[in-house]
């Protein structure tokens, strides 16, 4: 076998058998191919593309390349859920708690941040003394005992990914629907769940910005899932503005818990339901996604998911008093609203601009060793489809550095389009893909 004659083969549009594309993604890793073959292999897959079963051995090649978290040591049907990332996006501290306290297995491995806000692990170190650094005994012990453990993804985890997706990155080749999708289900693979709910953004603060481009790599990912033997879903969910109301590490923990006490924003609430009622669904435990939203709905009500939320932050090292008291969190030095510039209705926001905002204010990382301000972000008043005057805050900003405040102030103002004309609000929910195809909404 000679990577000369694979790269041709996919040149040329011919599909590559299970064997080939494991010989390409171990001899790349290992070193044995070296880039500018690599790059040209990439370069024809973007141009020829993968079928199906193609795309399904590159995600398991990857996959296999490092470690494959073994959870047969956990009880039950274990769920995890995958967001593509997105502005204000805090659904896994609504979703984990809430499944848990209906005794499913939340076995999840999550990362940090690298952008405007930190990642769901940053976010719970909002809580001192909190770790993510379990043993795998203590990982399996949590999860067996209370249904609930969250550990930082391990160096060697898909390893292959990691150096495809750094070539991919500087060789133009990112934007392929098989190649993303590998990428992503490589490592949720690897971590080893059994049912995976991926949320798919779309929109101006989504990685995929369009409807059609958010579906088709939905139904991929779902396809690859499935063809591995994963139960997987997927939820296409909106980001042409803000989820919620906060922006910013401390911020979103405080909407979280706000949210598990059942005075959280609607569209947050939503999304996390849907979310939460599939991975139930793969779960077994319930029969129609319904059911499962009645059962998530009174866990709230019931107060067993902000429970259970404590339970967990103590089980891993974490100071739970401020699930029961958000003031007690740090607070940033500097509060201050930003009016609309002219009278009018929100038409559109820019929501990257909105994570820009974040960014500059200290929320998110620009390099991997960037330190994040985890008590510094905004609150959104204003969405789209609200009236504003120049007398209503659309927002509020909190900082700890006036330089820094005055930059965000600038930059937040640029995400808004006030018209004249009132427009209708986007869904939270634009659809749902499963294994049998898509259903829009």
């Amino acid at each position: 076998m000679r990577m000369y004659d694979l790269i041709n083969k996919k040149k040329n549009g011919e599909v590559l058998t299970k064997q080939e594309i494991e010989y390409i993604v171990s001899g790349y890793t290992n070193g044995t191919i070296p880039d500018y073959q690599m790059s040209a292999f990439l370069m024809a897959v973007c141009l020829k593309e993968m079928n199906v079963e193609e795309t399904a051995a590159l995600t398991m090649a990857m996959a296999n390349s490092g470690d494959m978290l073994d959870l047969s040591a956990i009880e039950g049907m274990k769920v995890d859920k995958h967001s593509t990332g997105g502005v204000g996006d805090k659904t896994s501290l609504v979703i984990c708690p809430m499944v848990a306290a209906l005794s499913v297995p939340v076995a999840k491995m999550s990362g940090r941040g690298l952008g405007h806000t930190g990642g769901t692990i940053d976010k719970l170190e909002s809580f001192e003394g909190f770790s993510t650094s379990l043993s795998d005994e203590q990982f399996f012990e949590n999860v067996n005992r209370m249904k609930l453990a969250i550990i930082g993804q391990t160096a060697n985890l898909a390893p292959a990914d990691k150096k495809i997706y750094a070539l991919r990155d500087v060789t133009a080749t990112v934007d392929n629907i098989s190649l993303i999708s590998s990428s992503i289900m490589s490592k949720k693979i690897a971590a080893g769940a059994d049912v995976i709910v991926l949320d798919v953004k779309t929109g101006s603060g989504a990685f995929m910005k369009t409807m059609e481009g958010s579906f088709e790599l939905a139904q991929t990912m779902v396809n690859i899932g499935h063809n591995v033997g994963r139960t997987t879903y997927a939820v296409i969910s909106d980001m042409n503005q803000p989820l919620g109301i906060a922006i910013g590490n401390n911020l979103e923990v405080i909407e979280a818990i706000d949210t598990l006490s059942g005075n959280g924003p609607e569209d947050l609430l939503d999304a996390s339901l849907t979310l939460a009622s599939y991975m139930l669904l793969g779960a077994k435990r319930v029969t129609t996604i319904e059911e499962a939203r009645e059962l998530l709905l009174n866990t709230i009500k019931d107060g067993s998911a902000l429970k259970k939320f404590a339970e967990f932050v103590t089980a891993q090292g974490g100071d739970a008093g401020p699930v029961f008291d958000t003031s007690l969190f740090p607070k940033a030095s500097i509060i201050e609203p930003v009016y609309a510039p002219n009278d009018g209705y929100v038409s559109e926001i820019h929501t990257d601009e909105i994570g820009m905002t974040s960014l500059i204010l200290g929320g998110g990382r620009e390099t991997k060793e960037s330190e994040i301000d985890l008590t510094v972000g905004m609150k959104i008043h204003a969405k789209i489809g609200d009236e504003v005057t120049t007398e209503t805050p659309i927002a509020t900003l909190y900082a700890n550095d006036p330089e820094k405040l005055s930059a965000a102030k600038e930059r937040f103002l640029k995400a808004y389009t006030i018209s004249n004309e009132k427009v209708k609000a986007p869904n939270h929910i634009h659809g749902i893909v499963t294994k049998d195809g898509a259903t829009k909404f």
